[in-house]
């Protein structure tokens, strides 16, 4: 297993640490809520360690492939999940958010059936990074309607484009050729 693919299980294993910490916050700006928020942090910037490392030493694997967008999925869909729980962030948006995941994954599954890979394009790095920033504000300053509704849009508006994007460049893959 190589560094790269070790610091992204580094991440998945934070993803309970999160967890916990978060629900003993009980959605209120505490000292629980503060130190989920550095465990999200410093989660968030193994995602930028790993694929530095992964490139620059040609760590570059199947298993990094796969490993490296379900660690952000869930560590991104956890913090959603806690502020939906807490009525902090709708139940559509999260939605959006797993159904644009599944949809896409769906069609990464058709693809390689057809002998093709779809390498993650530039928006959904923007879409995972612009969430990643908005959920720490997001945890910074829980109680700021605004900021909570902004960090909503930021999210459902990457999100969709990004889906969006995957499939106009990717629709040939669903063609029975």
């Amino acid at each position: 297993m190589t560094t790269a693919s070790k610091i992204t299980l580094v991440r998945v294993a934070f993803i309970p640490a999160y967890m916990v910490l978060m629900y003993l916050s009980g959605g209120q700006a505490n000292w629980w809520m503060w130190s989920g928020l550095a465990v999200f942090i410093v989660a968030s910037l193994t995602d930028f360690v790993d694929g530095q490392i992964a490139r620059k030493c040609n760590q570059v694997s199947d298993f990094g492939k796969f490993l490296d967008p379900l660690a952000d999925k869930l560590l991104t869909i956890a913090a959603m999940a806690m502020f939906c729980e807490w009525g902090k962030f709708p139940a559509w948006a999260l939605m959006i958010v797993l159904t644009r995941e599944f949809a896409v994954t769906g069609l990464r599954l058709v693809a390689v059936g057809k002998g093709k890979v779809i390498a993650a394009g530039f928006s959904g790095k923007v879409k995972t990074a612009s969430s990643m920033v908005a959920l720490c504000f997001m945890m910074a300053f829980p109680h700021v309607v605004w900021l909570c509704w902004t960090v909503v849009g930021v999210i459902v508006v990457t999100t969709v484009y990004s889906g969006v994007e995957y499939f106009c460049q990717n629709w040939r893959c669903l063609l029975d050729e």
